[in-house]
């Protein structure tokens, strides 16, 4: 007759959560939408004429923001470093960390009226880091089951991210550095765009996921962007043109985009819709100025949604963040 299994007695009081122990990643990706938003006044400020105070208080408070959210990242990963794989084998987690990374390429173009030095070497940072996570994300997406290796609008942020970089190759001095971003990741975002499309033809979404589709607009925005800066005119319209039908696709379907209702997955909204906005204030500055201000209407609620969700330590559960 087999014994029954021994369990430990229960602590009492039970023994409190760490600080920081389970800070989920899905915090990032409404961060960088607020950066992008920032950039999008810039761009504004800069067509019109206007004080640019609004736009950089906006980057200024959102780096702010980003830089407390990293430093609870990291003291996460300071207590157990392999919750970064776990984090990353789980989709929110993957986009998150995604969105962290993006997010210094972004400060990269952030900083460039400060200090070109700077700019220079946060973008080297990460474009490194971008690399690494690139090359850690199909690593695992390799070695896991096949059932996850299905193509997701995520894997713009993982393997067309790199763009990012071109907002500051050329302002820096760095041209080249932005032709050949934009030869290499143009190709990469058509491939996932296809495969996205066959997939979705085969197995519609189910509710919670659909709103990451919105990230597909991000890729034609920022290939318009730094074509723009290329000096490549008719790319840039091509790809506003491209970005123009799937903004219109996505809200002559809204409701059946958020249908599964409010989620964290909401902050994958954020950024395409900067993105593009930036990249219409560029190329037909009334249609930019328009959308920026829907952005303005709609980005900050949601990030502020998300961040309340983490203060009140519901966001890492609901994103089943990894716990250190």
């Amino acid at each position: 007759m087999s014994r029954p299994p021994v369990f430990p007695p229960p602590q009492f009081p039970p023994p409190r959560p760490r600080p920081f122990q389970r800070t989920p990643p899905a915090i990032f990706p409404p961060i960088l939408g607020l950066l992008a938003l920032g950039l999008g006044l810039r761009r504004a400020a800069e067509i019109w004429g206007l004080p640019a105070g609004l736009a950089e208080a906006v980057l200024g408070a959102t780096t702010g923001l980003g830089a407390f959210a990293v430093a609870a990242y990291a003291a996460k990963v300071a207590q157990r470093p392999g919750v970064v794989i776990e984090d990353l084998r789980v989709l929110p987690g993957r986009a998150g960390l995604a969105a962290l990374v993006l997010g210094l390429l972004v400060l990269a173009a952030v900083l460039v009226p400060y200090g070109p030095a700077a700019a220079r070497a946060v973008l080297v940072a990460g474009l490194g880091l971008q690399t690494i996570l690139a090359v850690t994300v199909a690593a695992l997406l390799l070695s896991g089951p096949k059932e996850g290796r299905v193509v997701t609008p995520a894997f713009h942020l993982h393997f067309v991210g790199f763009i990012i970089g071109g907002l500051t190759a050329a302002p820096v001095g760095w041209p080249g550095l932005g032709t050949v971003l934009l030869a290499v990741c143009a190709p990469v975002a058509a491939a996932i765009w296809i495969a996205s499309l066959v997939q979705f033809l085969r197995r519609v979404p189910p509710p919670p996921l659909r709103p990451l589709l919105a990230i597909h607009l991000a890729p034609a925005a920022l290939l318009g962007l730094v074509a723009g800066q290329q000096e490549l005119p008719l790319v840039a319209q091509l790809c506003a043109a491209a970005g123009g039908v799937l903004l219109l696709a996505f809200l002559a379907s809204a409701r059946w985009l958020l249908a599964g209702g409010f989620s964290p997955l909401w902050g994958a909204l954020t950024f395409p819709l900067a993105a593009y906005a930036g990249l219409l204030l560029v190329v037909w500055p009334q249609a930019g100025a328009v959308l920026l201000a829907a952005a303005a209407l709609v980005i900050p609620p949601i990030a502020a949604k998300i961040l309340q969700e983490w203060a009140k330590g519901r966001l890492a559960v609901r994103t089943n963040a990894a716990q250190a």
